[in-house]
């Protein structure tokens, strides 16, 4: 043993190093293929350095299975939901009365995406339309919550103003607020635009609404409820 050694034994690490810069090894010592004897982590018994490796090949294999299985799923997920969007639009085109489109966005999300409940307000609609009730009870805190939502929110009720118009408000252990748009934010590039209303979605499960799930569905929806109310005003 040299002094350098001694003051600068070899690691694990070295002999790694050295394996991979040098491939060539195993070929100058083929014997030690087959001589190696490791454990395995599964069944515990020895096993050759070409068993560990195969061992090693169908975990990652697996894991790609797996992989592969949860990119499906989600595929599959999205698809289901693309078509409930769809079929939610259409019958926004449907609404014939536009005084009827508050009521028919609030129940048909209620029926299409199966929330169990549901509540809407709009402002800043045109006189024939003031005294409807969709367009009552909003205040002004409301009215500036809304237009504070960049985007919608998720989470528990938190003692919101909003909870007063579900149906059940003891019902309700989590929302999410939708804050409603003139369609002129729609445009490609623009800015958005005024806030017009809130749509509200309720749910007595403390976790439908989670402050951490995605909101790219809850602001397509929003964006196209936007739209539809548009004749409000």
């Amino acid at each position: 043993m040299t002094a350098n050694s001694a003051l600068h034994p070899i690691t694990e690490e070295d002999i790694a190093l050295y394996l991979s810069h040098n491939p060539e090894f195993f070929d100058r010592h083929a014997e030690l293929l087959s001589s190696v004897q490791l454990v395995s982590p599964h069944s515990r018994r020895t096993v050759s350095l070409q068993e560990r490796q195969a061992e090693m090949l169908r975990e990652k294999i697996r894991t790609l299975e797996r992989r592969v299985m949860e990119i499906f799923r989600h595929g599959t997920e999205n698809l289901a939901l693309s078509d409930k969007l769809l079929h939610w639009a259409v019958k926004l085109m449907l609404a014939h009365q536009p005084r009827d489109l508050p009521q028919a966005i609030a129940e048909s999300i209620r029926t299409q995406f199966s929330v169990p409940q549901t509540a809407i307000r709009v402002w800043a609609v045109s006189d024939q339309f003031a005294q409807c009730d969709f367009a009552q009870d909003v205040s002004e805190d409301t009215r500036q919550l809304a237009g504070s939502l960049s985007e919608p929110y998720c989470g528990v009720s938190d003692g919101f103003e909003v909870v007063r118009w579900l149906p059940e408000p003891g019902q309700c252990a989590s929302l999410a607020m939708l804050p409603l748009r003139a369609a002129t934010g729609m445009e490609a590039g623009a800015s958005p635009g005024a806030t017009i209303g809130l749509l509200v979605l309720a749910s007595p499960d403390p976790q439908r609404f989670a402050s951490t799930m995605g909101t790219d569905y809850l602001q397509r929806i929003a964006e196209l409820a936007s739209a539809a109310l548009s004749r409000l005003r």
